[in-house]
């Protein structure tokens, strides 16, 4: 029996483009899988008919040969194989393969090893410890990267003298190589080429081939104002080069705000806690407190404030690092009970409780009270 016209077998017209040609071989290929008919005695027949086609029509080679010659360009096996496997030619899944990679392929990260031969380099992280007065003021510091550079003497090919790059043998430069096992075939990474699709007979003696060489890179960096610990900063092209002339990869510079003996930090707002004596506490004052810009403060101590009172300096906090109103600094009272006392001391102390009243202490009397309440209910 006459092999039917490929292109009708795949029902598309002679000027089909290769999109068109792979679009109706996948809308034939799922119609037509004998697992989908299985009451279609000739579904298989024509499930390598249509394979067989696609075989040849996929092939801008083939398909020139075709349209010149037609089935005899192929005559004495040289086009579809058929036999082996168990819905058709050996090539199927080669082809279904190809079907597969036009579905999945963006998801995956594609096929080809052309798209592979000058890979992107790596991005670099950068621990960067700053001070709590650096965080406020912002700063421009110089920092030193160990990294990969390009290399200047092959100028990031990998080649000695400038030479080109040769196309890998055994992948034909796509990077990976198939194993057919059974119905289905198993792509991997190139063993050749490691994937990149080309080798390189006379590597570049200072990388090795490479196209990079490790090197201290010193960056100029600048911290704005108001970051905290976790802030990132993203140095676009500055980290790691990509092998034989990629890309350059980006430099990450994660910021850590150290801890400070006075104040501590909650998002924009500063908290400083301030000791004060009993008798300021008592009586009332004035206290000077530090700020975090180097500068101090008068704050009015009320009479009579009890130990962890807050009062509010306002604007006195960390700025914002998108900008906006500055954060507050909150003063915490801490009444500091006196130690060392001298004999003298400890006689006016005893005098003034002596001299006491209710209303001296009034948290002290409103306790005690709560407490003769309980003893007593739990008598009863």
């Amino acid at each position: 029996m006459a092999k039917r016209d490929y292109y009708e077998v795949l029902g598309v017209s002679k000027g089909a483009s290769a999109d068109e040609i792979k679009k109706a071989y996948r809308s034939k290929a799922k119609a037509l899988h004998p697992d989908r008919n299985a009451d279609n005695p000739n579904a298989e027949a024509e499930f390598k008919e249509a394979n067989e086609a696609y075989e040849i029509l996929k092939d801008a080679e083939k398909k020139a040969a075709y349209d010149r010659f037609g089935h005899a360009a192929f005559e004495g096996g040289m086009g579809g194989r058929g036999g082996g496997g168990q819905y058709g030619s050996g090539d199927f899944a080669s082809a279904f393969s190809d079907v597969f990679d036009d579905l999945f392929g963006d998801f995956m990260g594609g096929r080809g090893g052309g798209r592979q031969r000058a890979s992107r380099g790596s991005d670099l992280r950068y621990n960067l410890r700053v001070t709590l007065e650096e965080a406020y003021q912002g700063l421009n510091k110089t920092i030193r990267v160990p990294t990969s550079v390009g290399c200047d003497t092959c100028s990031g090919t990998g080649s000695e003298a400038g030479a080109e790059p040769t196309t890998c043998p055994t992948c034909g430069g796509m990077g990976k190589v198939r194993a057919q096992q059974g119905f289905f075939t198993v792509e991997r990474t190139c063993p050749t080429c490691s994937g990149m699709g080309q080798i390189i007979k006379n590597p570049c003696k200072t990388c090795g081939g490479a196209g990079r060489v490790e090197k201290d890179r010193s960056l100029s960096v600048n911290i704005p104002a108001g970051v905290e610990t976790g802030t990132r900063i993203r140095l676009a092209g500055e980290g790691e080069a990509g092998l034989r002339g990629g890309p350059t990869g980006d430099l990450y510079i994660f910021i850590e705000v150290e801890e400070h003996p006075l104040f501590q930090r909650d998002g924009h707002h500063l908290y400083c806690r301030v000791p004060v004596s009993v008798a300021t506490a008592a009586l009332g004052g004035d206290i000077e407190v530090p700020t975090i810009e180097g500068g101090r403060s008068r704050v009015k101590v009320p009479a009579g404030s009890q130990a962890g009172k807050q009062m509010r300096l306002r604007s006195k906090g960390m700025p914002m690092l998108r900008g906006g109103a500055p954060g507050d600094m909150y003063i915490e009272l801490a009444v500091e009970t006196p130690v060392n006392l001298t004999a003298r001391q400890k006689e006016l102390l005893r005098e003034f409780e002596e001299l006491s009243k209710t209303d001296t202490n009034p948290e002290s009397s409103s306790f005690f009270s709560a407490v003769k309440h309980f003893w007593d209910s739990m008598k009863g």
